[in-house]
């Protein structure tokens, strides 16, 4: 329990005092209320007395070393071409940036492209967002979207495979 700087320490309260059995109660108060919402401190001030209670927690894990390890479910995702041949595709359009991409210029818009699309050069395919500004990123070549590869709203990298353009 901290005390006011202006207090000075005077004589311990006296175990008949209302004001040592009102702090007690509080103390238990507080001290309950710690142990229904799992919190590990709280304070409170009221009429200048500041009280802080706090708990403990330590979590300690242990396995047995003959423990057999939980199997990892990892998750499958069919790809009709492995990423590292996307990369090499020569029809690939890569990331010029960091970012997020958005595939139509709004949220509910049209999107830019789609597969199957016939894009020109210099035709937006996709929006990247990097540090609050939209970026337009033009196809490199003419012809027609085979592949999109990064979905809505994901983060991409620089050189990040987005669409093939075949």
């Amino acid at each position: 329990m901290a005390r006011k700087p202006e207090d000075s320490p005077a004589a311990p309260p006296k175990a008949g005092d209302k004001k040592s059995s009102d702090d007690g109660a509080l103390i238990r108060e507080l001290a309950l209320l710690l142990a229904e919402t799992n919190l590990t401190e709280i304070e409170i001030e009221r009429s200048g007395l500041r009280v802080r209670v706090a708990r403990n927690v330590s979590i300690a894990a242990s396995v047995p070393a003959n423990y057999p390890a939980a199997p990892v479910a990892v998750p499958v995702i069919a790809a009709p071409v492995p990423v590292a041949d996307v990369a090499k595709h020569p029809g690939a359009v890569p990331s010029p940036m960091v970012g997020t991409v958005y595939w139509a210029s709004e949220p509910g818009a049209k999107p830019f492209v789609e597969v199957g699309s016939k894009v020109t050069v210099g035709q937006t395919l996709v929006i990247i967002e990097a540090m609050k500004t939209m970026n337009q990123i033009p196809a490199p070549r003419a012809g027609t979207v085979t592949q999109i590869l990064v979905e809505d709203g994901t983060p991409v990298e620089y050189g990040e495979p987005l669409v093939i353009i075949e």
